[in-house]
This record gives C-alpha cells, structure tokens and sequence, in this order.
C-alpha cells in the first residue's frame, strides 16, 4: 500500500471514541485516513453517498443495526467497498457467521497489528480490483490488435525490443525480400531503413522507449535486403511480446481505402455494424467506464418469436425482415450511439445517455415504434413486438464478459415475461446519486465564493526557539447545508472544475485582512497559507494581485508565509521555481510542507527557495517509541539550520513529543495537542 494513499473509511459505531481509537491507530501507522460515521441505515446511506467509502469498519454491538442489512445497503449501492468488521473477540464460529453475512475481514481490536493488516489488506485488494478492471480492458484490446493486425494482415508488421526485432510477420518478411523469420532474429530494425531517415528513426525510437511523448507516425524510406528503397509510413504502437515491453512497427506502402474499410466493418444484410466491429466498440465503452466515464449502457434488441416469424413468412424473407426491423432501431439512434448485429436476430445497442430516464424513455419509444409499425414483405404485412434487456456500464462492471452476460441475462428475463418487455440491470445506481451530489457540492461552492460561505481557522505554531510574533497556520472549511464541512469533502470538487485558483485568492485576501487588523492591534502575526497547484498556473496575474492587496494593507514583509507539498512542487518544479522566485523578490515567504519524504528531499533545495520546512506527518507518529524517526528528524534540522532555514514539526500530539523535538532542534510545532484550531476573526 502507498504512504501517501488516504483510505476513506465509514466507521458504523456507537461512539465517537471508538471509531477514533482506530483512526489514530491507523494515523500511528502512517495510514491517511478520511473518516466519517453512522449509526442508521440513513445515515450509512448519506456517508456512502458523501464520503465515497473504500471501507466500512462495522462494529457488530451497534444496536439496531443486522450485519446482513448493513452488507445489503453496502451491495445496494452498486460501489465496490469492503466490510470489515471490527470486534472484541474472535472465535470460528461468529467469523463463519460473519463471512456468510458479507464481510470481506475481521479485524480484533485488542490486536492493533492484526486490525491493520486487515485493513490494508482490505485496501490493497479493492485498487487491485479497480487496476485488474482496467488491464483487463487494456489486455483485449492489444490481444484483439495482434490476432487482427499480425498474422492474417497484408500490413509488413513487426515488433522490436530495444531496436532489435523478435517478431514479424509473412507480409513483412515478403516486403523487405527476407525468406525466413532467422534471417531477421536478432537484426537491428535500423537496418531496414535508408540513410537519409534512420537518424530520425533511431530518434523516434529512443523516445518512445522513453515514455516521451513523440508522433507514433513516421514517413521514411524503407530498405529491402537487396538495398532498394521504397517510401512508407512507420505507425508505432506500445506491445508485449513474451511478457516484455516491445514497439509494433507497421510499414505502410499505401493508403488504405477509407470506405472500404467502413464496408467490411458492415453487417451486408441489416447494414449495421458486424459482430467483430460491434465487439469492438463495446470494449471501447468498457476501456472508458474503468476510466471514470458515465452515461454508457449496453442493450440487446431481439424481435419476438422470431422462429414462428420466420417460418410463417419463410427463410427467403427473413433478411428482408431483419433488414427493415434493424432500420427502424438505427432511426431513434442518437449521433453517439452505436449499433451492431451480435448474433442472428441479435441488436446490440451502445446508448450514451444522462439519466436512467433517459434510457427508459429510448426503450418505450424504440417498442411503441416497432409495435406501430407495419413490416410490408411482398404480399404479406407483419407486424412486430421486442424484448430489451440491457445494463447500464459503470466502474463496478467495467468487464466486457460481465457485461454481455448482465445485458444477455436481463433480455432473457424480459423474454420470460412474455416479450414486449424490458429488463434493465443497473450495477451502479448510486453511480448517478454521485454525479449529482457533485453538482449539488459544486453549486455549494460556487456559493460560498459569491456569498463568503468559507470559514478560516487557524492553529498555532508554537516556537521552540523564542521567536517574536505569533505564528499560525491557515485552515479551510465551508458552510455546508448541516454545518462546517472539511476541505477533503469539497477541494477534490473545486479541483476538478477548476476552482482551486479562485479559492486560493478568497483565502489569501481574508487572511490579509485578519494579517492587517492584528497588525493594528498590536499583535504582529504571521500566517502560513497553503497553496494548490492551479494557483502557480496562474502566478502571471497572482503574483501582481498579491503586490498590490499586501501594499494596500501595508504588512511588513515576511508576514505572509505560502506554501505547497514537497511532492506536488517536485512534479511542477520549473513553475514552482519560477512563482517562488518571483514570491521571493516581492518579500515573500515560502514554505515546504511533507517535507522529508521524498527520497532525497535537500537536493529539492537547490531548486527552491524555501524559508520554512514542515516535516512529514509521518515522523511524529509515537515518536517516543520511534529513536530512527528522532534521529531523521534530527538530521532535518541540522542541514535546515546550515542552510538557513526554518524547521517546523507539525502533528505534535503529546508532551513528549514536544520535549524530542525541541532536543532535535525543530524551531516550531504545531498539533491539537499544543492547540485546537480556531475560528479566524476576520474585520475590515
């Protein structure tokens, strides 16, 4: 499990205190926790809906609340989440009983070791889950690239590890005059091409092993064994081949004719996509839904008693038949739907729609058009009903498999109804309550910009080291409909709608403000205010803001302290070094917050300008107990203090961690247990 991964985790608990035994025991493991907690099916309900849960830690004492019912609110939800539960004793029956009820592990609170191997265990499966459900996508699709491109291709095609070939196939051999793969075993694919384009070649090649973004197209001059040339087009395309990373190389002597192509991907009868090309867009929508995308879903149209049909009007007419049917659900397709011939009489329908009303809706109408309508096949007159069964595609059953059998299983469900029905399977109902939830936070904060529904608090750093002044950091959260909410609930949101900037700026005007009346009132302050990634995207036009707002309030300089992560200023170093340069020669201050851990976090210090280093969470967890982590710690403030630099210990949690720290040399610390935050007074 990664460090710096945060588990969000719905405690089902009687107390407060329960639930924050374990989040602390998690946090002394240097585990990231987002926590929240229910005792109701309502309240489970709102939290997997609010907090997007990766797990449930239930506590089996929690009065009116059945482990089974709790496991069918989870399943409900359509999300995949693991049930943990968490209790006093363990013996061999309760655990059977509990795994027949649902849960995925047992976790003993009088063994602290063994509740957190549980849950990160419990982590650990649910991102293999989520990654096996991408690279299942990812497998078929580069499967279905070599069955359909290498052998049976007229296409020279060929794959080349670290320049040299391991395969090829019979056109390529044919191409370039060779009469047996050994002749080409072990040969430089530079080789193969003129002079005057192999520099280039080499170039592209270099690039591409690299993971550099690069054209994966290239117009050159090949070379055939006898040393003739022909001009081609290079197509490049990552692969596997024996398990090893490798380059498939396509040479092109000619373009191939578009419409031609559009034909064979044709179904000749009903004119619709075939079952290869239909397939192949299924696992596209699959590749998408892993990715996050929503709004896709996958029915299957048949007619009704197509047998007794076709036998009434005779084979010679079924084409006809199946011809005029599939022309009538191409007609209510939408320009992103795709449709495709599966099997026989088989419809396969890709719809990409909103809402689940939306689908509904296209079902209803597609089955009063086809009921409505008369089939005319020659003499005779016909007319049709149709089963739909369908499942809506999200992240849960984002498997090409799974989701031809869950459509497959509902159409047959709407079958034994009597047809004219429609069976819908939907593995993601809560899938659409997210997305709106989303809109709905993001209206929230949108609002608390416009009406000042943000809140500040702030949290004392305490100096180890007699320094003057006061020092606070600057803590966010939001109005929310039932009281404060935390920024881990809302940023992700801002973050995605580009709102981060915005905030920023709202956050550093009040603390200017609140900077600029403690000034009056004889309190010299400094305040520490963090920084998100979007905010130096935009330090052309901050930068100038932040001069002009810091003149009007007439701060000293220095008493505004920004700061970022240690690891998101290592993945934007230049902006970083650039916007805190630019801070610098305005009188600013920087800080870096995580720091120490990263592998070697000092070298980041010949890049940036930093005044303050908060050291990494993660060293403070039962620091008594940890002699390597105070000794880590100690090194951080020795170097910090040669290179001029200010230490800072944040997440101080008791007195003798204080004590340590102040022996190691940190210059301030900071934690709930030195002090709560505070509300931030904020007056013109």
């Amino acid at each position: 499990m990664k460090t710096d991964s945060v588990i969000k985790i719905l405690f089902i608990e009687n107390s407060v205190e329960d639930a924050e035994q374990i989040i602390t025991l998690l946090r002394n493991a240097g585990i990231a926790v987002r926590p929240a907690r229910a005792t109701t099916p309502e309240q489970i309900h709102s939290a997997l809906e609010e907090l997007g849960p990766d797990l449930v830690l239930f506590n089996p004492g929690v009065n009116g609340l059945p482990l089974r019912s709790v496991a069918q609110q989870i399943d409900a939800s359509s999300r995949d989440i693991a049930l943990i539960t968490c209790v006093t004793k363990i013996d061999d029956q309760s655990v059977a009983d509990m795994f027949q009820d649902g849960v995925q592990g047992v976790g003993s609170r009088s063994q602290p070791k063994q509740m957190i191997a549980v849950i990160k265990r419990e982590f650990d499966s649910l991102n293999t889950r989520r990654q096996v459900r991408r690279l299942e996508s990812a497998l078929r699709e580069s499967e279905r690239r070599c069955d359909a491109l290498l052998d049976s291709s007229n296409d020279p095609i060929a794959y080349v590890h670290e320049g040299m070939h391991v395969r090829a196939n019979r056109s390529y051999l044919d191409t370039f005059g060779y009469e047996d793969y050994d002749d080409l075993l072990g040969l430089p694919v530079l080789d193969l091409i003129g002079p005057a384009d192999a520099e280039a070649f080499k170039n592209l090649l270099r690039a591409l092993s690299r993971g550099e973004k690069a054209e994966y197209r290239l117009e050159l001059h090949a070379r055939r064994a006898d040393g003739t040339t022909f001009p081609a087009t290079a197509e490049f395309a990552h692969a596997t081949f024996e398990g090893e990373a490798c380059l498939q190389i396509v040479f092109r002597r000619q373009q191939v004719d578009a419409a031609l192509v559009e034909q064979l991907q044709r179904d000749p009868v009903t004119g619709l996509f075939n079952r290869a090309r239909t397939l192949e867009f299924i696992d596209n929508a699959v590749a998408a839904a892993s990715e996050g995308r929503k709004g896709q879903s996958l029915l299957l149209i048949e007619p009704d008693n197509w047998a007794h049909i076709v036998s009434g009007v005779g084979l010679g007419k079924a084409d006809e038949l199946l011809a005029a049917f599939a022309h009538r659900v191409s007609m209510l397709l939408g320009q992103e739907d795709v449709a495709g011939l599966l099997a026989e009489h088989t419809i396969g329908v890709i719809l990409r729609t909103d809402s689940d009303e939306a689908i509904r809706e296209w079902i209803g109408g597609l089955q009063q058009a086809i009921s409505r309508e008369i089939f005319d096949l020659g003499n005779q007159s016909i007319t049709l009903t149709v089963s739909i069964g369908g499942s809506l595609l999200g992240e849960k059953n984002a498997n090409t498999e799974m989701l031809l059998n869950q459509a497959s299983q509902a159409l047959r469900s709407a079958q034994s109804q009597g047809g004219n029905r429609s069976d819908l399977h939907d593995p993601a109902a809560r899938e659409k309550a997210d997305a709106e939830r989303e809109r709905n936070w993001l209206g929230l904060l949108r609002q608390a910009l416009t009406q000042n529904e943000f809140v500040l608090y702030h949290q004392q750093c305490i100096s180890l080291q007699d320094a003057e002044g006061d020092y606070s950091e600057i803590l966010l959260r939001m109005n929310g409909p039932q009281g404060e909410v935390l920024p881990g609930f809302f940023m992700p949101i801002a973050e995605k709608h580009g709102l981060n900037a915005e905030i920023d700026r709202w956050v550093l005007s009040q603390a200017i403000i609140a900077l600029k009346s403690r000034e009056r009132s004889g309190l010299p302050t400094t305040f520490f205010v963090k920084l998100t990634a979007d905010s130096l995207q935009q330090q052309g036009t901050l930068l100038p803001w932040l001069d002009r707002v810091l003149k009007q309030a007439n701060l000293k300089n220095g008493r505004l302290v920004l700061e970022m992560t240690e690891s998101k200023v290592v993945t934007m170093l230049r902006p970083a070094q650039e916007f805190i340069n630019a801070w610098k020669k305005l009188g600013g201050y920087f800080a870096l917050e995580q720091f120490g851990s990263g592998l070697n976090s000092f070298q980041l210090l010949n890049h940036i300008n930093a005044d303050y280093l908060k050291i990494d969470r993660s060293f403070m967890a039962d620091l008594p107990q940890h002699p390597e982590n105070q000794k880590k710690i100690s090194e951080i403030c020795q170097q910090a203090h040669e290179m001029k630099r200010m230490a800072v210990a944040e997440w101080v949690e008791d007195a003798a961690s204080t004590s340590l720290l102040f022996a190691c040399g940190v210059d301030f610390v900071q934690g709930n247990f030195l002090q709560e935050p505070q509300r931030l007074a904020v007056t013109v």
